[in-house]
């Protein structure tokens, strides 16, 4: 049995909303985490990197305030550091991210996500 379609979503940014569009113009009905109210646990957003293959950084908005006041881009922070503080601070994580299908991506474009599906 595969997991449903997921998006991790905030429908005030204009990437995730299309992002969202192109998977229900395919007929795709993801569940839909608004991660600003419910960020992944630490322990899924490692787990969402390892399927993109990207560092905690990679996935990080690094021209968000957040995180240069959170001391973000010092080069000695951990990858443990680095999710506990997107776990803490849910806006410093890019988006939208759709799982489906045992694997990940970030819908920057949108079209991104159609590799998945």
């Amino acid at each position: 049995m595969t997991e449903p379609t997921r998006i991790f979503h905030n429908p005030r940014c204009s990437k995730s909303r299309q992002t969202l569009e192109l998977l229900t113009d395919r007929g795709i009905e993801p569940t839909i985490i608004r991660y600003l109210e419910t960020p992944p646990t630490e322990a899924e957003l490692d787990r969402i990197l390892s399927q993109l293959g990207v560092e905690p950084r990679e996935l990080m908005r690094t021209k968000e305030k957040e995180y240069k006041e959170l001391g973000l881009d010092q080069p000695e922070l951990s990858r443990a550091q680095l999710i506990a503080a997107m776990v803490a601070t849910p806006k410093l994580i890019e988006r939208p991210i759709v799982l489906a299908n045992g694997k990940a991506a970030v819908g920057r474009p949108p079209e991104n996500v159609l590799s998945i599906l």
